[in-house]
């Protein structure tokens, strides 16, 4: 008898089924975090970066959905890349991602430390760090996840917060100054303050707001209509996305406008919130952002722990430290402490601020390796119905020079940092393909 076919997800979701999952992803505080360090970067124009980067994550977001409804697996930009142009730059685009999956749990350890240090600093930041990436390596040794349920009842609170926010700024600022308080050009545009190059460092730092919208690709197989479904939500993900945070960050700067006056810039909106509500709305941020970046956290050192696993397993890594497995609990235990060791070490000899910038070296990297990708593959394949494919070209080259622009913009500090990553993958790739001759080791990002 004939073998069975291979089973098949069912294609079940819809265009808002995937707006709303990518929200989850995203979060409704995600601006919170940077809005101290881009007001000071950009010289009181956050609202201006957010909607920037806002432009290159929808050009780049529709790259990402053509490429998912022609390579629907996971790995994202390491599958796109490695299809779309070369293995050899798939594997760079992957060792990119690796970089990004390492830094997460350091930003989130070292912003809820900070977090906490605004609630009892009394306390010296290493402690709540080490306290932090100690709580979380536990967790992840025990096997305990946060749920489907638990992140939705976290998005709920998020949006009641938030929502409360917007209501109390706006209210502040009319009994403060009427409608002329509430509406107002200069958080857009003020031609005192305004100046191009801190504006462009700046956005490369407020991109940091839309990281994690490409995870809306890995449903590509389970999507009504793919073709057109995931490149749509993909892109409305990151305007809804880009219009919250705008809102978000906009109240924030007309209820503060003085940057330069903030206790701390990583916690500054908590500053504004409790402006505006008092400390009720100041604890209840803090809690929030707290739970968030510990949820957030988690899933990271997971998922570090997790890709070095595969990568020793496939020996990509040393096999005898990577590719352990604990046989009582059947986790990559090395791995987690691991992960957990270097994001403590980390978050005390990197700031939150150049933590991000690192992380949007690489992940600026792989969107524009996957535009690139886009550009290439929508010329070779697309014989047919060339106002279509042209029309996706112009959107991907777009999307490639924002992103490069941003990435240029990034200050020296990332760029070195993330250069000698990069230099580093490529040494590595070449001893290991004898000089590019053979194919490269392939990074399993399936499981992560």
């Amino acid at each position: 008898m004939p073998d069975p076919p291979p089973p098949l997800l069912r294609r079940s979701l819809g265009l808002w089924d995937l707006i709303f999952y990518g929200i989850v992803l995203i979060q409704p505080i995600a601006p919170v975090g940077i809005f101290g360090i881009a007001s000071r970067m950009s010289r009181g124009h956050a609202v201006t970066t957010i909607l920037i980067a806002m432009v290159a994550m929808m050009l780049t977001a529709w790259s990402y959905g053509r490429m998912a409804t022609r390579y629907p697996a996971a790995g994202s930009a390491y599958t796109y890349v490695s299809q779309g142009l070369n293995p050899h730059l798939g594997f760079l685009a992957g060792w990119a991602m690796i970089l990004d999956y390492l830094i997460i749990p350091v930003i989130n350890t070292s912003y809820i430390a900070l977090t906490i240090q605004r609630l009892a600093p009394q306390v010296p930041f290493f402690v709540w760090a080490g306290l932090t990436a100690g709580a979380i390596t536990v967790m992840n040794l025990r096997s305990v996840r946060f749920t489907a349920r638990a992140n939705q009842l976290l998005l709920a609170a998020m949006s009641f917060v938030i929502v409360a926010f917007v209501v109390l700024a706006v209210r502040f600022l009319f009994g403060r100054s009427g409608w002329s308080g509430v509406f107002a050009i200069a958080p857009f545009y003020d031609p005192k303050t305004f100046h191009l190059g801190a504006v462009a460092t700046a956005t490369s730092l407020a991109a940091l707001t839309y990281i994690g919208f490409d995870g809306v690709t890995t449903l590509a197989e389970e999507v009504r209509d793919p073709k057109r479904t995931v490149p749509l939500a993909t892109v409305l993900v990151c305007l809804v996305t880009g219009i919250l945070s705008a809102i978000e960050i906009y109240l924030a700067q007309r209820v503060w406008p003085d940057y330069s006056t903030f206790s701390s810039l990583e916690t500054a909106f908590l500053d504004v919130t409790g402006r505006v509500g008092g400390n009720f709305l100041f604890q209840a941020m803090a809690v929030i952002l707290i739970v968030a970046c510990f949820g957030s956290g988690l899933a990271g050192q997971a998922g570090a722990a997790r890709l070095l696993f595969g990568m020793g397993r496939d020996q990509v890594l040393p096999r005898k430290l990577f590719g352990y497995v604990d046989p009582r609990s059947g986790n990559p235990t090395r791995n987690v402490l691991l992960v957990g060791l270097l994001s403590f070490a980390a978050a005390l000899l990197i700031s939150y601020e150049h933590a991000a910038e690192l992380l949007n070296f690489g992940a600026f990297l792989a969107f524009m390796g996957v535009n690139v990708a886009a550009i290439r593959t929508l010329l070779v394949e697309e014989r047919n119905g060339k106002r279509t494919a042209w029309f996706g070209v112009a959107m991907a080259a777009l999307g490639f020079l924002f992103c490069l622009a941003i990435w240029l913009s990034l200050p020296l500090p990332a760029k070195v940092g993330g250069g000698l990553w990069l230099l580093a993958g490529v040494i590595y790739s070449a001893v290991r393909t004898r000089g590019f001759r053979t194919q490269p080791q392939k990074v399993d990002f399936i499981e992560v």
